[in-house]
């Protein structure tokens, strides 16, 4: 279970569409179906495919006879570099993933879905997953797991690229809205000034991953034993992957260069500030 559990959301305008029926658990399905009762379903939209938010999704489909919308399966939107380390058996950051999720019809970034004469608009997000789809509802984004008020996003190689996901950030802070409605835990009702923390997060500690790399090469691993020094140790295998997305993000960049294979365990020059 993510922080406090899995926010459902019902959007009940005359018709319905759920966002992220959930994990598949009894009681959350259940209370699903008390809101819902017998009403019709137009839409099931998945925001990821991570197990805390899409295996209920067959379910209600069947049940309510309503297809699944989604970008597509867990490896839809990945870039070639996390393609690549997946083919070549890197895996750390792959928990939580839903392999067996394919939706019934695929999303297209920016596609309108019509509900009461009102609209819901799908914006590809990728970055927390490669798949990762907010949708929008007038001033309000439903922002699955690329935006919480509680905590950074997740991105974990080699399924999460924190080259997408800076890029995703910028783009949701020029839309126009005025809540968001998260994957997990309460509203922000700052949206833009809990964009522009996010995106000010990542590069202060993209400065601090740099610093550590001004006079030796250094991997994942060394680097975060020197940037994470009041972690508990139990954390540091979480904050690796984190630093190992920075190294890939500033490769892509060109700040950085791997001295061999592409892997979490290979030393890193820094080659420009």
């Amino acid at each position: 279970m993510t922080y406090t559990g899995t926010n459902t959301y019902i959007v009940d305008n005359g018709e319905i569409a759920v966002v992220d029926p959930g994990p598949k658990i009894q009681e959350h399905y259940d209370n699903i179906l008390e809101v819902i009762g017998d009403r019709p379903v137009k839409y099931i939209f998945l925001t990821h495919s991570h197990i805390d938010h899409s295996p209920l999704a067959a379910d209600l489909s069947i049940k309510y006879n309503t297809p699944v919308y989604g970008y597509g399966p867990s490896d839809a939107g990945l870039s070639s570099t996390m393609l690549k380390l997946i083919a070549d058996g890197y895996e750390s950051g792959s928990e939580g993933i839903d392999h067996n999720f394919h939706p019934d019809l695929l999303i297209e970034d920016g596609e309108y879905f019509e509900l009461n004469e009102t609209s819901i608009i799908a914006i590809h997000t990728p970055g927390h997953m490669g798949n990762h789809v907010c949708f929008q509802y007038g001033g309000v984004l439903f922002s699955g797991d690329h935006i919480m008020g509680w905590a950074t996003s997740m991105v974990s190689p080699p399924y999460g690229d924190l080259t997408q996901f800076m890029a995703s950030c910028h783009l949701l802070k020029d839309i126009n809205i005025s809540l968001i409605l998260p994957g997990h835990g309460e509203p922000v009702d700052d949206p833009k000034e809990r964009i522009k923390y996010l995106i000010r997060h990542r590069l202060e500690r993209e400065q601090q991953i740099k610093a550590t790399l001004q006079y030796n090469p250094l991997n994942a691993l060394e680097i975060t034993e020197l940037v994470y020094i009041d972690v508990d140790k139990s954390l540091i295998p979480a904050a690796t992957r984190n630093v190992f997305a920075h190294l890939l993000d500033l490769n892509e960049r060109g700040f950085v260069e791997f001295e061999g294979i592409i892997s979490e365990t290979m030393k890193v020059r820094l080659i420009k500030n």
